[in-house]
């Protein structure tokens, strides 16, 4: 067993108690597999708090009215911001070439495009330069919404300076069209910037995927990868039940809600695999 698990007293009961908690608050299940991963994830926070065991921390998350002021603090620390620009490209695409072009030929109303789970805002900025790219921004209105349950990763984001990691699939000529030299990295230029909204929002919070979903167009990729089939069924059905008809889902390539729901169909649109609601 990891050394944070077996030093602060991380005992099957615990384990199973605390990780239920975290799975019913922000859809992040761990399994008996990630039971160390959980543990040094969480094992600073223990500490900080002058605990000695995950349970005492437990008891803080659960029962006292402190805890509630604790949880964005667990969700940064629980938050994996691996991310980089221009990711599954022909998901972009699809989004540029087929979807935006549709859908402005049946509504001169604004486009709302939700990235959801954006973590430190590599996904939209590759949007807004998509569209950009294609001659829809700016020329119809357009709203990209961009959201994380991380309030650090939202931070990051709405600094907006990226280092050259984050760049290792963007071709080259769009960082020097799109973002300007700044310390320490580069930045989005403001025609780009301008376009998105940057917010905190827990996916398993309803109010507030509902103020969100009335949204024709959504990406929500490789967030699932860290839910539960259980979490990811009332996500999805969640998201449905709030956007309109027709509507368009982008998850990761990894990632699949067939056996999960029948609200959404799996269709080939440029190149990419989108799910539909119809």
């Amino acid at each position: 067993m990891h050394f944070y698990a077996e030093t602060l007293g991380l005992s099957d009961s615990a384990f199973s108690i605390l990780r239920d908690l975290i799975h019913e608050r922000t859809g992040n299940y761990y399994d008996e597999a990630k039971r160390d991963l959980l543990a040094s994830k969480l094992s600073g926070l223990v500490l900080e708090r002058g605990f000695t065991s995950f349970l005492e921390y437990y008891y803080l998350l659960r029962y006292d009215p402190a805890g509630e002021q604790e949880w964005p603090r667990l969700l940064d620390a629980l938050s994996v911001p691996e991310t980089f620009f221009w990711r599954e490209p022909a998901a972009l695409e699809a989004l540029a070439q087929h979807l935006v072009p549709a859908w402005a030929a049946q509504h001169s109303g604004p486009l709302r495009i939700w990235s959801a789970g954006c973590a430190t805002g590599e996904e939209p900025i590759s949007i807004a330069i998509a569209l950009r790219e294609a001659g829809w921004l700016g020329r119809i209105p357009i709203q990209i919404l961009a959201t994380d349950a991380s309030a650090r990763a939202l931070d990051v984001a709405r600094r907006g300076i990226y280092r050259e990691r984050s760049f290792r699939s963007m071709p080259p000529q769009f960082r020097e069209r799109y973002f300007t030299p700044a310390e320490d990295g580069w930045q989005p230029m403001p025609e780009i910037a301008q376009h998105i909204q940057w917010s905190l929002v827990n996916l398993v919070a309803e109010e507030q995927v509902a103020r969100c979903a009335p949204a024709p167009i959504i990406f929500c990729r490789n967030v699932f990868l860290y839910f539960s089939p259980q979490a990811i069924r009332a996500t999805v059905e969640r998201f449905s039940e709030h956007m309109p008809q027709p509507a368009y889902l982008f998850l990761g390539v990894a990632e699949s809600i067939l056996r999960l729901t029948t609200r959404f169909q799996l269709q080939e649109i440029g190149g990419a695999f989108v799910y539909v609601k119809q």
